[in-house]
């Protein structure tokens, strides 16, 4: 036969593929008829089933062949009659449990089989013989089998999913297995028992009895789901709460239990875990989606509704006390006697109102009256009552979920970005429901959006669109301006940043603009002033994105800004000067062609005059000294003339030349409070001035190098016409880099001019340095007057940064008041000051690093705070080193303060990612100078665990394992021996980390009789066993042998020396009386009287009893040595009281000898005196 015929006959082979599922389902019908004809009984050969079974079961080991439908369903038909028709079920559950075990993809058709067999031969015997298997297995051997635990937990709850009135007959045998190991089988329990709780109990039809029995059976499922919530796995913790959150939505906890689960899920929110704070925040989402209390959670209006029912309730039963809630809770239908379960879930809303979340909540809110309204009769006395029992359940889950809000808070600025984008999710759920406290925790989301994580930016941005921009662009228009209106200085930055990204896309529209416009031109009836400047600080915001915003409308910014309206609301004209500031340059320019002239004339008045109060003046203007400067083609002229008018206002109201005469003459009490104004005014006007001029002269500069790079540009392209050979000469020739030099040259001589003024004498600005510099050292008038000093230290910095001489001249003045000042402002403005300083002329402030650190310890937290904020943007940026005085910001990483804790904490870990993580070589000074300083053990201890954590190269640990042994060496104070072992006890072990650890056993084996230092090696080699193999696990054993003996012959030593001490104290004090004695007995065998005393020498009893006690001493010290060295741990304590009892002792023996014989020796005299008369 040729080769192709031969290729011819195989297309036409058999293909068994076509055929497998038609013959199974033949096997599959053979099974389902009366067999009993074929074999002659009523169950078939067994050795025909198990054929039948085996391949079966083999069949189902292939993935491939499963996922055809018509082969499944007959695998399942044949495996559930032989299992069930034909009582092949100790075979089955066997295989079917190999199968489960092994593969994964079986679960669900297995779950399939199984109940497909129950509803076919109405006999659950297959369910329940697999449900008592799994119960009858060793817990322990699931926590080694993870796999085969993962597959048997999804086995459970797929067949409580299909059939859970069987499963909850026999779930009794699966709850020991809470008490297991595995967490992946208690994760699976409980979403079987939330499967029960959620379907085994639904069209119940029964006596009494079995329905009280059912209710039992449902509790205890509840109760178990409840305590689960504590459960030590946090995957568990997690997967009760996404299971409280399922039954939730299917509306199967009832009004009794609300508040109880909406407690714990609170509670919850302060987990460790991540995924279980994920889990609770979700779960109060669906609760307060699905609430059955109202639409509106405000406790106010819940209050007044349950005040007026509960007046209703008391006329329907007078003599009665108000019954409980739990009594309230229950309903005709289904009651439990013993107060357990009371299954009061209100009407479950259609389908619209589901799909709706404001609608989500059933009719019980009709009933919810307005304050003032009148109370609807709403029925009989059991009706007034559960009305009641539920606006007091409504009351206090609102009071619950409102209570959370400082945690939501804290949440926001965790570092785990799901926990973000939840807790922003719950809280715009919270205040669609209207929950107290909701609208303020939004507004602290706002600076969530300069965030670097994507996710938690778009999720901000999400929920700001959804909450405040409407479809309605009048009210968008409010929302925006509102926020505006209500928000600090943080809080604006980050709208305007999110302002201007959504003007970008789109989000916020030409109409919303529109609107705004129409608030700020009072358009728009009952529009206020602080809405107006609302408005207009929202569109100047926009004006960032879109330079045209502002252009439309200058007139009317001139008129209502500068005009009656800003009297009214003083903010109106410094928000007038920002929109100004912020037209385009051709705006500008038609500004200045139309009302150039009125402007300024507004700006001069609002500068000097007297119609802003007090503190809105500096705010204004500050802006408006910044609009002359951004706008006037000559700002310097205009300028001068404001600070002329300044001091003439300042000068000619109090008296001229007098009152500089009596501030240089330190005369504090000649100042009135209008003169102090004054003069604060005059002195922000200049300096301010000042500030300006050297920005404007920097403007300038920059102008005309973008101009000469744009020409130099041009020219490198061959554009320019013009060239000449003379200009490629002067190109080689360097006349180009002479042209940067002489601008440099003039913009530092301009700057210079601005104080020091020119050759021969001083300008405007010069002129009112020299008094300034008196005014502040005048510090008497300066304490007087916190104000005046305020202002005098603002504009004596100011100075200091626009020129280096005056500077120098005045730091030892400025360290001075920031050290000494009594005004916490002062102080803190001085602070930022001094930041300034150091970027501008960072060599005359590095000598006074040291006095700048100081501010951390300074007892006002703003001063502390602010120098946290400017030693942190000085490192960071690299304009200051880091010294040996770091160890200042480490203690603020205790601070009392958390927002100073917090800055600190972000500081170190920002220095973390710095090159190699400069924390590495800042350490060991880090610790030798905190160990120095009177610190609580356990804020030193959260300090350096804090900064070892932040390194994280396995060469730097091991690094410092050697450094830190080498310390003890030179240190002998145990305070800083117990210091290094901490230290040393919370670096991550490596293997080269750990030998090198045991190699530099020499340099700290003196310090190991201290029980604190011996402590912190013990858990040094717990930890390093836990991963060591079983050569290194070998040597950390005998290093542990050797730290242990050298322990205890340090321990013995010393307790011998000690011993040995006090025996000496007591032989010396023994030493002591018999000296007394021997000078006694020669006084008075010598007959010498001394003032009147005759002294008979007689001291026999007294030598033979000191003997006697000696020998008595020597025999107890003995003792107690022999004590010592039998035992070793209770001997230490044992020694020191019979020590301490021993020269007790010895001291009052020694006492009793001197008074014993001084009263022999008086009664001796006065024997002899009897005698001679």
């Amino acid at each position: 036969m040729t080769g192709t015929n031969r290729k011819k006959q195989l297309v036409h082979s058999w293909n068994w593929e076509p055929q497998r599922g038609r013959i199974l389902n033949l096997i599959a019908n053979s099974l389902e008829i009366n067999l009993a004809l074929l074999f002659g009984s009523t169950d078939p050969d067994e050795n025909y089933l198990s054929f039948i079974t085996k391949i079966a079961f083999g069949l189902f080991e292939s993935a491939t062949l499963i996922k055809d439908s018509e082969t499944k369903d007959a695998l399942c038909r044949i495996i559930g009659a032989c299992a069930t028709k034909y009582h092949y079920t100790a075979q089955s559950c066997a295989s079917i449990m190999h199968l489960v075990h092994k593969y994964d993809y079986v679960v669900t058709h297995m779950a399939d089989a199984v109940a497909r067999a129950e509803k076919q031969y109405a006999d659950g015997t297959l369910a329940s013989s697999l449900i008592r298997e799994i119960g009858r297995s060793n817990p322990k051997a699931y926590v080694k089998d993870t796999v085969g635990a993962e597959n048997v937990g999804r086995f459970l709850v797929e067949l409580a999913d299909r059939l859970p009135k069987l499963i909850s007959t026999n779930i009794g045998v699966l709850v020991p297995h809470f008490g297991g190991e595995s967490y992946k089988i208690r994760n699976a329990l409980v979403g079987v028992l939330g499967k029960l709780v959620a379907k085994a109990f639904k069209d119940f039809e029964g006596d009494v009895s079995s329905n009280s029995v059912r209710l039992r059976t449902k509790q205890a499922m509840l109760e178990i789901l409840l305590e689960r919530c504590r459960d030590v796995s946090a995957y568990t913790r997690s997967r009760v709460l996404q299971v409280w959150a399922e039954l939730c939505e299917e509306h199967s906890v009832s009004i009794g239990l609300w508040n109880e689960v909406a407690a714990v899920a609170a509670g919850r929110l302060e987990d460790k875990s991540a995924i279980v704070r994920k889990a609770a925040l979700n779960l109060l989402i669906m609760m307060l989606q699905h609430n059955p209390f109202g639409p509106q959670l405000r406790i106010a209006s819940f209050q007044a509704t349950l005040e007026q029912y509960n007046k209703k309730l008391n006329e329907l039963e007078p003599d009665k006390c108000a019954e409980s809630v739990l009594d309230g809770l229950q309903s005709d239908n289904e009651t439990y006697d013993g107060g357990e379960v009371h299954n009061v879930i209100m009407e479950e809303p259609g389908k619209e109102q589901q799909e709706s979340l404001t609608d989500s909540v059933p009719n019980l809110e009709e009933g919810i009256p307005q304050k003032d309204s009148s109370v609807p009769d709403i029925g009989n006395l059991e009706q007034t009552r559960a009305l009641v029992a539920s606006l007091e359940a409504g009351l206090i889950f609102s009071k619950c979920v409102s209570a959370t809000m400082p945690t939501l808070v804290q949440l926001m600025a965790s570092s785990s970005a799901t926990d973000v984008e939840n807790t922003i999710l719950l809280l715009m759920r919270c205040k669609q429901f209207q929950i107290d406290g909701a609208e303020a925790c939004l507004r602290k989301m706002l600076p969530l959006v300069f965030s670097q994580d994507k996710s938690i930016y778009e999720a901000v941005e999400n929920a700001f669109v959804t909450i405040y921009v409407r479809k309605n662009p009048v009210d968008t228009a409010k929302n925006l301006l509102n926020l505006a209106i209500d928000s600090n200085i943080g809080d604006l930055a980050a709208l305007e940043f999110i302002v201007n990204a959504l003007v970008s896309k789109g989000d916020i529209s030409s109409s919303t603009i529109s609107a705004l416009w129409d608030f700020f031109c009072f358009n728009i009836s009952g529009t206020t002033a602080d809405q107006s400047r609302g408005a207009l600080s929202v569109l100047c915001m926009a004006a960032k994105s879109s330079s045209g915003v502002l252009g439309s409308h200058l007139q009317d910014i001139i008129d209502i800004g500068f005009g009656r309206w800003a009297k009214v609301d003083p903010l109106l004209a410094r928000t007038a000067c920002i929109a100004i500031q912020r037209l385009s340059e051709e705006d500008k320019k038609k500004l200045l062609a139309s009302n150039g002239s009125r402007v300024f004339g507004f700006l001069e008045n609002l500068i000097s005059g007297v119609w802003l109060p007090e503190n809105t003046w500096y705010a204004a203007a500050d802006k408006a000294i910044g609009v002359i400067y951004t706008i006037h083609p000559t700002p310097e002229i205009l300028a001068a003339e404001l600070v002329k008018k300044s001091l003439s206002s300042v000068f000619i109201c109090s008296g001229g030349d007098d009152l500089q005469n009596d501030i240089e003459s330190s005369s504090a009490d000649i100042l009135t409070t209008f003169q102090v104004a004054r003069i604060s005014r005059y002195l922000f006007v200049v300096s301010h001035v000042a500030m300006n001029q050297l920005l404007y002269i920097e403007t300038c500069v920059r102008k005309i190098q973008k101009q000469k790079l744009k020409r130099d540009k041009l020219g490198a392209n061959g554009i320019k016409e013009d060239d000449t050979p003379k200009d490629n000469i002067n190109a080689e020739l360097g006349v180009s880099a002479s042209e940067e030099a002489i601008l440099d040259t003039l913009s530092e001589r301009a700057e210079k001019e601005i104080l020091a003024g020119g050759s021969n004498e001083k300008y405007l600005i010069g002129l009112c340095a020299p008094f300034l510099t008196k005014l502040c050292r005048n510090f008497s008038l300066m304490q007087k007057y916190p104000d005046l000093q305020a202002s005098g230290m603002l504009a004596l910095c100011r100075f200091m940064i626009i020129d280096p001489d005056f500077c120098d001249a005045n730091l030892q003045l400025l360290f001075t008041v920031v050290e000494s000042a009594s005004s916490e402002t002062v102080r803190s403005n001085c602070t930022i000051a001094l930041g300034d300083l150091a970027v501008r002329f960072p060599n005359l402030l590095e000598p006074w690093t040291e006095n700048m650190y100081a501010r951390l310890r300074d007892p006002s937290v703003s001063v502390r705070k602010n120098a946290v904020l400017v030693l942190s943007h000085l490192i960071l940026n690299d304009m200051m080193k880091v010294k040996g005085y770091i160890n200042e910001m480490a203690i603020r990483l205790e601070d009392e303060q958390e927002r100073i804790s917090n800055l600190a904490k972000l500081f170190f870990h920002e220095l973390s990612k710095k090159g190699s993580n400069p924390i590495y070589n800042l350490l060991p000074d880090i610790l030798g100078k905190l160990s120095n300083q009177e610190l609580k053990r356990e804020t030193f201890c959260n300090i350096m665990q804090f900064l070892i954590g932040s390194i994280k190269k396995d060469k730097q640990m091991e690094s410092l394992v050697e450094k830190l042994c080498n310390r003890f060496c030179g240190v002998t104070d145990t305070r800083q021996w117990e210091y290094i072992s901490y230290c040393l006890s919370q670096l991550a072990f490596t293997e080269k980390g750990m030998k090198k650890l045991i190699d530099s056993f020499k340099t700290f084996e003196h310090v190991l009789s201290e029980d604190s230092v011996m402590d912190n090696f013990k858990s040094i080699i717990t930890k390093a066993k836990k991963f060591a193999k079983p050569e290194l696990k070998l040597c950390i054993e005998e290093f542990e042998e050797k730290l242990t003996k050298f322990h205890m012959e340090k321990k013995e030593q010393e307790v011998t020396a000690r011993n040995a001490q006090i025996h000496q104290q007591k032989i010396s004090g023994m030493e002591g009386c018999a000296v007394a004695r021997n000078e006694g007995e020669v006084s008075e065998g010598s007959d010498i009287i001394e003032d009147g005393e005759i002294n008979d020498p007689s001291m026999e009893e007294i030598a033979q009893s000191s003997d006697s006690e000696v020998n008595r001493s020597g025999e107890y010290s003995g003792t107690s040595s022999e004590v010592t060295d039998m035992e070793s741990d209770g001997t230490e304590v044992q020694s020191k009281v019979a020590s301490k009892s021993r020269a007790t002792e010895s001291k009052a023996k020694v006492e009793s000898c001197e008074i014993s014989s001084s009263t022999r020796r008086s009664t001796r005299s006065k024997q002899k005196d009897r005698t001679l008369e």
